[in-house]
Protein backbone atom coordinates (compact mmCIF):
# COMPACT_ATOMS: atom_id res chain seq x y z
CA UNK A 1 0.00 0.00 0.00
CA UNK A 2 2.93 2.68 0.96
CA UNK A 3 4.66 1.70 -2.44
CA UNK A 4 1.75 2.02 -3.94
CA UNK A 5 0.66 5.91 -2.73
CA UNK A 6 4.38 6.78 -3.40
CA UNK A 7 4.08 6.11 -6.91
CA UNK A 8 1.36 7.64 -7.02
CA UNK A 9 2.69 11.03 -5.36
CA UNK A 10 5.21 10.62 -8.23
CA UNK A 11 3.32 10.72 -11.24
CA UNK A 12 0.85 13.48 -9.68
CA UNK A 13 3.94 15.74 -9.42
CA UNK A 14 5.38 14.81 -12.61
CA UNK A 15 3.84 16.80 -14.97
CA UNK A 16 4.58 20.27 -13.09
CA UNK A 17 7.96 20.07 -13.01
CA UNK A 18 10.28 22.52 -14.36
CA UNK A 19 13.43 21.62 -13.13
CA UNK A 20 15.34 18.54 -14.01
CA UNK A 21 16.46 17.92 -10.59
CA UNK A 22 13.13 17.69 -8.51
CA UNK A 23 12.40 15.42 -11.95
CA UNK A 24 15.10 13.00 -11.06
CA UNK A 25 13.73 13.10 -7.57
CA UNK A 26 10.63 12.10 -8.39
CA UNK A 27 11.80 9.13 -10.71
CA UNK A 28 13.70 8.20 -7.68
CA UNK A 29 11.00 7.78 -5.76
CA UNK A 30 8.75 5.78 -8.35
CA UNK A 31 11.79 3.60 -9.19
CA UNK A 32 12.08 2.91 -5.27
CA UNK A 33 8.44 2.41 -4.73
CA UNK A 34 8.21 0.02 -7.22
CA UNK A 35 11.21 -1.76 -6.19
CA UNK A 36 9.08 -2.28 -3.07
CA UNK A 37 6.15 -3.67 -4.70
CA UNK A 38 8.27 -6.01 -6.52
CA UNK A 39 9.28 -7.14 -3.07
CA UNK A 40 6.38 -6.74 -1.12
CA UNK A 41 4.03 -8.71 -3.59
CA UNK A 42 6.08 -11.78 -4.32
CA UNK A 43 6.35 -12.27 -0.47
CA UNK A 44 2.61 -11.43 0.10
CA UNK A 45 1.66 -14.29 -2.15
CA UNK A 46 3.82 -17.01 -1.00
CA UNK A 47 2.75 -15.98 2.66
CA UNK A 48 -1.16 -16.06 1.49
CA UNK A 49 -1.37 -18.88 -0.40
CA UNK A 50 1.97 -21.16 0.75
CA UNK A 51 2.51 -24.20 -1.40
CA UNK A 52 0.05 -23.40 -3.61
CA UNK A 53 1.04 -19.87 -4.59
CA UNK A 54 2.52 -21.64 -8.06
CA UNK A 55 -0.99 -20.18 -10.72
CA UNK A 56 -1.14 -17.05 -8.24
CA UNK A 57 2.31 -15.97 -9.13
CA UNK A 58 2.11 -16.89 -12.42
CA UNK A 59 -0.75 -14.33 -12.45
CA UNK A 60 0.93 -11.39 -10.70
CA UNK A 61 3.54 -11.42 -13.45
CA UNK A 62 1.51 -11.93 -15.98
CA UNK A 63 0.07 -8.45 -15.20
CA UNK A 64 3.42 -6.98 -15.55
CA UNK A 65 3.70 -8.87 -19.17
CA UNK A 66 0.12 -7.55 -20.20
CA UNK A 67 1.25 -4.11 -19.07
CA UNK A 68 4.53 -4.26 -20.81
CA UNK A 69 2.74 -5.15 -23.91
CA UNK A 70 0.03 -2.84 -24.12
CA UNK A 71 1.47 0.56 -22.86
CA UNK A 72 3.70 0.88 -25.75
CA UNK A 73 0.81 1.01 -28.00
CA UNK A 74 -1.83 2.95 -25.77
CA UNK A 75 0.99 5.46 -26.01
CA UNK A 76 1.58 5.46 -29.36
CA UNK A 77 -1.74 5.49 -30.34
CA UNK A 78 -2.30 9.02 -28.12
CA UNK A 79 0.91 10.58 -29.17
CA UNK A 80 0.89 9.50 -32.60
CA UNK A 81 -2.46 11.36 -33.99
CA UNK A 82 -0.51 14.89 -32.41
CA UNK A 83 2.94 14.59 -34.57
CA UNK A 84 1.06 13.38 -37.82
CA UNK A 85 -1.32 16.86 -37.54
CA UNK A 86 0.83 19.12 -36.47
CA UNK A 87 4.72 18.44 -37.54
CA UNK A 88 4.20 18.86 -41.37
CA UNK A 89 2.82 22.25 -41.01
CA UNK A 90 6.56 23.18 -39.20
CA UNK A 91 7.75 21.52 -42.33
CA UNK A 92 6.23 22.95 -45.23
CA UNK A 93 7.33 26.39 -43.67
CA UNK A 94 10.70 25.80 -43.49
CA UNK A 95 11.47 24.13 -46.76
CA UNK A 96 12.43 28.14 -48.20
CA UNK A 97 14.48 28.98 -45.28
CA UNK A 98 18.01 27.73 -43.40
CA UNK A 99 16.79 25.70 -40.70
CA UNK A 100 18.78 27.19 -38.34
CA UNK A 101 16.80 30.26 -38.93
CA UNK A 102 13.51 29.44 -36.81
CA UNK A 103 10.56 31.64 -38.23
CA UNK A 104 7.67 32.86 -36.81
CA UNK A 105 4.77 29.88 -37.72
CA UNK A 106 7.98 27.39 -37.09
CA UNK A 107 7.36 28.67 -33.18
CA UNK A 108 3.89 29.04 -33.37
CA UNK A 109 3.84 25.18 -34.58
CA UNK A 110 6.10 24.25 -31.77
CA UNK A 111 4.32 26.22 -29.10
CA UNK A 112 0.73 24.49 -30.34
CA UNK A 113 2.65 20.54 -30.58
CA UNK A 114 4.32 21.59 -27.16
CA UNK A 115 0.71 22.43 -25.23
CA UNK A 116 -0.56 19.69 -27.23
CA UNK A 117 1.38 16.94 -25.89
CA UNK A 118 1.64 18.40 -22.63
CA UNK A 119 -2.14 18.17 -22.19
CA UNK A 120 -2.17 14.66 -22.99
CA UNK A 121 0.64 14.07 -20.85
CA UNK A 122 -0.90 15.27 -18.12
CA UNK A 123 -4.28 12.97 -18.16
CA UNK A 124 -2.58 10.25 -18.98
CA UNK A 125 -0.10 10.61 -15.49
CA UNK A 126 -3.13 12.13 -13.73
CA UNK A 127 -5.35 8.71 -15.06
CA UNK A 128 -2.81 6.27 -14.03
CA UNK A 129 -2.43 7.88 -10.73
CA UNK A 130 -6.14 7.86 -9.72
CA UNK A 131 -5.96 4.06 -10.35
CA UNK A 132 -3.01 3.25 -8.21
CA UNK A 133 -4.49 5.61 -5.39
CA UNK A 134 -7.43 3.48 -5.03
CA UNK A 135 -5.84 0.19 -5.07
CA UNK A 136 -3.11 1.59 -2.76
CA UNK A 137 -6.10 2.70 -0.28
CA UNK A 138 -7.61 -1.20 -1.09
CA UNK A 139 -4.82 -2.63 0.05
CA UNK A 140 -4.36 -0.07 3.48
CA UNK A 141 -8.26 -1.71 3.86
CA UNK A 142 -6.92 -5.25 3.64
CA UNK A 143 -4.02 -4.43 6.13
CA UNK A 144 -6.35 -3.00 8.25
CA UNK A 145 -8.28 -6.21 8.26
CA UNK A 146 -5.86 -8.61 8.36
CA UNK A 147 -4.30 -9.00 11.65
CA UNK A 148 -5.06 -12.49 12.06
CA UNK A 149 -3.94 -13.42 8.74
CA UNK A 150 -0.96 -11.84 9.62
CA UNK A 151 0.17 -13.70 12.91
CA UNK A 152 -0.82 -17.36 11.23
CA UNK A 153 1.72 -16.48 8.58
CA UNK A 154 4.30 -15.62 11.30
CA UNK A 155 3.58 -18.55 12.88
CA UNK A 156 3.28 -20.63 10.05
CA UNK A 157 7.11 -19.00 8.97
CA UNK A 158 8.24 -20.17 12.81
CA UNK A 159 7.05 -23.49 12.04
CA UNK A 160 9.18 -23.96 8.98
CA UNK A 161 12.45 -24.68 8.53
CA UNK A 162 15.40 -23.39 6.80
CA UNK A 163 17.68 -25.48 4.20
CA UNK A 164 21.21 -26.81 4.86
CA UNK A 165 22.47 -24.33 2.48
CA UNK A 166 19.92 -21.42 2.31
CA UNK A 167 22.35 -18.78 1.82
CA UNK A 168 24.12 -20.35 -0.94
CA UNK A 169 20.72 -20.93 -2.21
CA UNK A 170 19.82 -17.47 -2.03
CA UNK A 171 23.07 -16.40 -3.84
CA UNK A 172 23.09 -18.67 -6.71
CA UNK A 173 19.32 -17.86 -7.30
CA UNK A 174 20.45 -13.87 -6.84
CA UNK A 175 23.18 -14.56 -9.59
CA UNK A 176 20.53 -16.20 -11.76
CA UNK A 177 18.34 -13.75 -11.81
CA UNK A 178 20.57 -11.03 -12.51
CA UNK A 179 21.32 -13.25 -16.03
CA UNK A 180 17.76 -13.93 -16.45
CA UNK A 181 16.13 -10.50 -16.06
CA UNK A 182 19.51 -8.85 -17.63
CA UNK A 183 18.94 -11.19 -20.76
CA UNK A 184 15.36 -10.02 -20.94
CA UNK A 185 16.19 -6.32 -20.66
CA UNK A 186 18.55 -6.36 -23.43
CA UNK A 187 17.32 -8.37 -25.69
CA UNK A 188 13.35 -6.29 -25.90
CA UNK A 189 15.90 -3.05 -25.66
CA UNK A 190 17.71 -3.90 -28.73
CA UNK A 191 15.93 -6.31 -30.85
CA UNK A 192 14.23 -3.28 -32.57
CA UNK A 193 17.82 -1.64 -33.52
CA UNK A 194 19.29 -4.88 -34.45
CA UNK A 195 16.48 -5.45 -36.59
CA UNK A 196 16.84 -2.20 -38.94
CA UNK A 197 20.66 -2.25 -38.78
CA UNK A 198 21.42 -5.87 -39.02
CA UNK A 199 17.98 -7.81 -40.46
CA UNK A 200 17.81 -4.61 -42.84
CA UNK A 201 13.81 -4.66 -41.82
CA UNK A 202 11.88 -1.48 -41.85
CA UNK A 203 10.91 0.89 -38.99
CA UNK A 204 7.39 -0.70 -38.85
CA UNK A 205 8.83 -4.19 -38.94
CA UNK A 206 11.30 -3.92 -36.32
CA UNK A 207 8.68 -2.33 -33.89
CA UNK A 208 6.54 -5.27 -35.01
CA UNK A 209 9.12 -7.66 -33.89
CA UNK A 210 9.53 -5.80 -30.48
CA UNK A 211 5.54 -5.91 -30.26
CA UNK A 212 5.74 -9.81 -30.97
CA UNK A 213 8.96 -10.64 -28.50
CA UNK A 214 6.56 -9.49 -25.82
CA UNK A 215 3.17 -10.41 -27.06
CA UNK A 216 4.70 -14.09 -26.90
CA UNK A 217 5.97 -13.32 -23.83
CA UNK A 218 2.92 -12.46 -22.04
CA UNK A 219 0.87 -15.10 -23.82
CA UNK A 220 3.17 -17.40 -22.02
CA UNK A 221 2.72 -16.02 -18.68
CA UNK A 222 -1.05 -16.23 -18.99
CA UNK A 223 -0.74 -20.00 -20.18
CA UNK A 224 1.54 -20.62 -17.40
CA UNK A 225 -1.41 -19.69 -14.83
CA UNK A 226 -2.86 -22.79 -15.87
CA UNK A 227 0.03 -24.85 -16.09
CA UNK A 228 0.99 -24.06 -12.84
CA UNK A 229 -1.86 -26.28 -11.47
CA UNK A 230 -0.35 -29.33 -12.76
CA UNK A 231 3.02 -28.79 -13.26
CA UNK A 232 5.75 -28.45 -10.52
CA UNK A 233 8.18 -25.08 -10.15
CA UNK A 234 10.89 -27.16 -11.31
CA UNK A 235 9.77 -28.50 -14.59
CA UNK A 236 8.87 -25.24 -15.86
CA UNK A 237 11.92 -24.10 -15.24
CA UNK A 238 13.65 -27.00 -17.34
CA UNK A 239 11.31 -26.27 -20.03
CA UNK A 240 12.19 -22.26 -19.95
CA UNK A 241 15.70 -23.04 -19.61
CA UNK A 242 15.56 -25.49 -22.84
CA UNK A 243 13.31 -23.43 -25.03
CA UNK A 244 15.63 -20.32 -24.24
CA UNK A 245 18.69 -21.94 -24.92
CA UNK A 246 17.22 -23.19 -28.82
CA UNK A 247 15.84 -20.34 -29.33
CA UNK A 248 19.18 -17.93 -28.04
CA UNK A 249 21.24 -20.42 -30.74
CA UNK A 250 19.01 -20.16 -33.64
CA UNK A 251 18.89 -16.17 -33.11
CA UNK A 252 22.98 -16.18 -32.53
CA UNK A 253 23.72 -18.28 -35.84
CA UNK A 254 20.92 -17.30 -38.07
CA UNK A 255 19.80 -13.98 -37.01
CA UNK A 256 20.19 -12.56 -40.35
CA UNK A 257 17.36 -14.62 -41.84
CA UNK A 258 13.84 -13.01 -41.22
CA UNK A 259 12.45 -16.00 -40.97
CA UNK A 260 14.93 -17.41 -38.05
CA UNK A 261 15.06 -13.85 -36.51
CA UNK A 262 10.32 -13.80 -36.13
CA UNK A 263 10.46 -17.39 -34.83
CA UNK A 264 13.66 -17.10 -32.71
CA UNK A 265 12.13 -13.75 -31.07
CA UNK A 266 8.61 -15.41 -30.60
CA UNK A 267 10.14 -18.45 -28.73
CA UNK A 268 12.80 -16.91 -26.89
CA UNK A 269 10.42 -14.24 -25.06
CA UNK A 270 7.77 -17.37 -25.00
CA UNK A 271 10.99 -19.18 -23.00
CA UNK A 272 11.91 -16.46 -20.54
CA UNK A 273 8.29 -15.73 -19.17
CA UNK A 274 8.12 -18.18 -16.71
CA UNK A 275 11.32 -18.27 -15.27
CA UNK A 276 11.23 -15.48 -12.70
CA UNK A 277 7.60 -16.42 -10.69
CA UNK A 278 8.75 -20.30 -11.47
CA UNK A 279 12.14 -19.68 -9.39
CA UNK A 280 10.59 -17.90 -6.41
CA UNK A 281 7.76 -20.82 -6.42
CA UNK A 282 10.37 -23.51 -6.95
CA UNK A 283 12.95 -21.85 -4.05
CA UNK A 284 9.85 -21.69 -1.75
CA UNK A 285 9.95 -25.71 -1.70
CA UNK A 286 12.88 -26.22 0.39
CA UNK A 287 13.48 -23.27 2.45
CA UNK A 288 11.86 -20.43 3.85
CA UNK A 289 11.34 -16.95 1.49
CA UNK A 290 11.20 -13.88 3.54
CA UNK A 291 11.25 -10.26 3.03
CA UNK A 292 15.25 -10.08 3.32
CA UNK A 293 15.27 -12.85 0.53
CA UNK A 294 12.88 -11.68 -1.76
CA UNK A 295 14.77 -8.12 -1.68
CA UNK A 296 17.75 -9.83 -2.74
CA UNK A 297 16.18 -11.24 -5.77
CA UNK A 298 14.56 -8.53 -6.80
CA UNK A 299 17.86 -6.26 -6.31
CA UNK A 300 19.85 -8.68 -8.53
CA UNK A 301 17.08 -8.92 -11.06
CA UNK A 302 17.20 -5.04 -10.86
CA UNK A 303 20.87 -5.22 -11.46
CA UNK A 304 21.09 -7.55 -14.32
CA UNK A 305 18.25 -4.82 -15.47
CA UNK A 306 20.52 -2.31 -15.20
CA UNK A 307 24.22 -3.71 -16.20
CA UNK A 308 23.95 -6.00 -18.69
CA UNK A 309 22.07 -3.55 -20.92
CA UNK A 310 24.63 -0.96 -20.34
CA UNK A 311 27.75 -3.73 -21.21
CA UNK A 312 26.09 -4.79 -24.22
CA UNK A 313 25.54 -1.59 -25.59
CA UNK A 314 29.06 -0.73 -24.94
CA UNK A 315 30.12 -3.51 -26.80
CA UNK A 316 27.60 -3.47 -30.05
CA UNK A 317 29.48 0.29 -29.93
CA UNK A 318 33.03 -1.27 -30.12
CA UNK A 319 32.22 -4.21 -32.77
CA UNK A 320 29.17 -3.15 -35.17
CA UNK A 321 29.20 -6.20 -37.23
CA UNK A 322 29.27 -8.43 -34.75
CA UNK A 323 25.60 -9.50 -33.24
CA UNK A 324 26.38 -8.97 -29.65
CA UNK A 325 23.04 -8.85 -28.82
CA UNK A 326 22.80 -12.21 -29.67
CA UNK A 327 25.60 -13.20 -28.56
CA UNK A 328 25.16 -12.39 -25.25
CA UNK A 329 21.58 -13.91 -25.12
CA UNK A 330 23.13 -17.30 -25.32
CA UNK A 331 25.56 -16.59 -22.77
CA UNK A 332 23.23 -15.27 -19.97
CA UNK A 333 21.48 -18.79 -21.17
CA UNK A 334 24.42 -20.62 -20.63
CA UNK A 335 24.54 -19.31 -17.29
CA UNK A 336 21.38 -20.11 -16.79
CA UNK A 337 21.30 -23.93 -17.60
CA UNK A 338 24.52 -24.39 -15.19
CA UNK A 339 23.19 -22.76 -12.41
CA UNK A 340 19.96 -24.67 -11.96
CA UNK A 341 21.15 -28.54 -11.11
CA UNK A 342 23.80 -26.58 -9.26
CA UNK A 343 20.64 -25.08 -6.75
CA UNK A 344 18.79 -28.17 -7.31
CA UNK A 345 21.48 -30.38 -6.16
CA UNK A 346 21.66 -27.95 -2.83
CA UNK A 347 18.06 -27.86 -2.18
CA UNK A 348 17.71 -31.42 -2.26
CA UNK A 349 20.60 -31.84 0.32
CA UNK A 350 19.52 -33.35 3.73
CA UNK A 351 19.28 -30.91 5.90
CA UNK A 352 20.03 -30.87 10.04
CA UNK A 353 16.69 -31.74 11.11
CA UNK A 354 16.58 -34.22 8.15
CA UNK A 355 19.74 -36.31 9.69
CA UNK A 356 17.98 -35.84 13.34
CA UNK A 357 14.79 -37.53 12.18
CA UNK A 358 16.87 -40.21 10.58
CA UNK A 359 19.04 -40.88 13.56
CA UNK A 360 15.71 -41.06 15.51
CA UNK A 361 13.79 -43.31 13.42
CA UNK A 362 17.00 -45.82 12.85
CA UNK A 363 17.46 -45.54 16.98
CA UNK A 364 13.54 -46.42 16.81
CA UNK A 365 14.02 -49.30 14.55
CA UNK A 366 16.68 -50.44 16.37
CA UNK A 367 15.34 -50.53 20.22
CA UNK A 368 12.55 -52.26 18.63
CA UNK A 369 14.20 -54.98 16.66
CA UNK A 370 16.37 -55.26 20.26
CA UNK A 371 13.15 -55.31 22.41
CA UNK A 372 11.78 -58.03 20.12
CA UNK A 373 15.10 -59.81 20.34
CA UNK A 374 14.69 -59.75 24.40
CA UNK A 375 11.19 -60.87 24.77
CA UNK A 376 11.70 -63.61 22.77
CA UNK A 377 14.67 -64.49 24.55
CA UNK A 378 12.67 -63.48 27.92
CA UNK A 379 9.52 -66.16 26.32
CA UNK A 380 12.42 -68.83 26.23
CA UNK A 381 13.57 -68.59 29.31
CA UNK A 382 10.40 -68.07 30.81
CA UNK A 383 9.39 -71.19 28.73
CA UNK A 384 12.15 -73.29 30.35
CA UNK A 385 11.91 -72.59 33.54
CA UNK A 386 8.17 -73.55 33.53
CA UNK A 387 9.08 -76.70 32.37
CA UNK A 388 11.67 -77.57 34.82
CA UNK A 389 8.88 -76.41 37.67
CA UNK A 390 6.45 -78.45 35.53
CA UNK A 391 8.86 -81.74 36.17
CA UNK A 392 9.44 -80.91 39.83
CA UNK A 393 5.77 -80.59 40.28
CA UNK A 394 5.27 -84.35 38.89
CA UNK A 395 8.04 -85.35 41.11
CA UNK A 396 6.48 -83.72 44.13
CA UNK A 397 3.32 -85.29 43.13
CA UNK A 398 4.63 -88.54 42.82
CA UNK A 399 6.22 -88.77 46.19
CA UNK A 400 3.13 -87.28 48.01
CA UNK A 401 1.24 -90.24 46.25
CA UNK A 402 3.70 -93.04 46.87
CA UNK A 403 3.94 -92.45 50.39
CA UNK A 404 0.10 -91.68 50.90
CA UNK A 405 -0.01 -95.27 49.23
CA UNK A 406 2.12 -96.96 51.72
CA UNK A 407 0.63 -95.68 55.04
CA UNK A 408 -2.80 -96.58 53.77
CA UNK A 409 -1.58 -99.96 53.06
CA UNK A 410 -0.20 -100.33 56.55
CA UNK A 411 -3.37 -98.75 58.03
CA UNK A 412 -6.01 -100.65 56.09
CA UNK A 413 -4.12 -103.14 54.50
CA UNK A 414 -6.14 -104.35 51.12
CA UNK A 415 -9.16 -103.32 51.78
CA UNK A 416 -11.83 -101.28 49.74
CA UNK A 417 -11.05 -98.08 51.54
CA UNK A 418 -7.58 -98.03 49.68
CA UNK A 419 -8.83 -98.07 46.68
CA UNK A 420 -11.15 -94.49 47.54
CA UNK A 421 -8.77 -93.36 49.37
CA UNK A 422 -6.60 -93.32 46.06
CA UNK A 423 -9.33 -91.92 43.39
CA UNK A 424 -9.43 -88.83 45.93
CA UNK A 425 -5.86 -88.36 46.08
CA UNK A 426 -6.16 -88.36 42.22
CA UNK A 427 -9.08 -85.98 42.18
CA UNK A 428 -7.38 -83.62 44.45
CA UNK A 429 -4.38 -83.72 42.76
CA UNK A 430 -5.64 -83.26 39.20
CA UNK A 431 -7.99 -80.09 40.18
CA UNK A 432 -4.49 -78.74 41.87
CA UNK A 433 -4.43 -75.11 40.35
CA UNK A 434 -0.97 -75.27 40.11
CA UNK A 435 -1.19 -78.55 38.13
CA UNK A 436 -3.65 -77.82 35.90
CA UNK A 437 -1.74 -74.62 34.99
CA UNK A 438 1.38 -76.55 33.61
CA UNK A 439 2.00 -77.53 29.95
CA UNK A 440 0.35 -79.91 28.33
CA UNK A 441 3.08 -82.26 28.22
CA UNK A 442 2.86 -82.41 31.89
CA UNK A 443 -0.71 -83.18 31.42
CA UNK A 444 0.21 -85.96 29.73
CA UNK A 445 2.69 -87.06 32.11
CA UNK A 446 0.19 -86.74 34.83
CA UNK A 447 -2.65 -88.75 32.66
CA UNK A 448 0.11 -91.68 32.14
CA UNK A 449 1.04 -92.02 36.06
CA UNK A 450 -2.70 -91.87 36.55
CA UNK A 451 -2.77 -95.04 34.34
CA UNK A 452 -0.07 -96.95 35.34
CA UNK A 453 -1.55 -96.39 38.96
Amino acid sequence: ALSMFGTTVGLYGIPWCKKSLLLTLLMSVIGASMGILDTGGNVLALNTWGAEAGPHMQALHFSFAVGAFVAPILAKMALGGSESKDFPVAEKTNQSVPRSVPTASAASAASALKRHLGADFLWSYVVIGTYLLFVSFFFFILYSKGSSARDKSKASLQKCMFAKYHYALIILLFIFFFCYVGAEVTYSSYIFTFAKVFAEMKENEAAALNSVFWGAFAACRGVAIFCAACLYPGTMILLSMAGSAVSSSCLAFFARYPASLWLGTALYGASMATIFPSGISWVEQYTVVQGKSASLFVIGAALGEMCIPAVVGYLQGRFRHVPVVMYAAVVTSAVTVVLFPLMYKLANSPGESDLKERSESEDRKALLSNSGLNEDEEDEEDAGEWNEADFEVIEMNDTLRNSVIETSRKITGDSPAKVSLQSRLDDVLRDSPVVAGGSPGRKNVNVDREKND
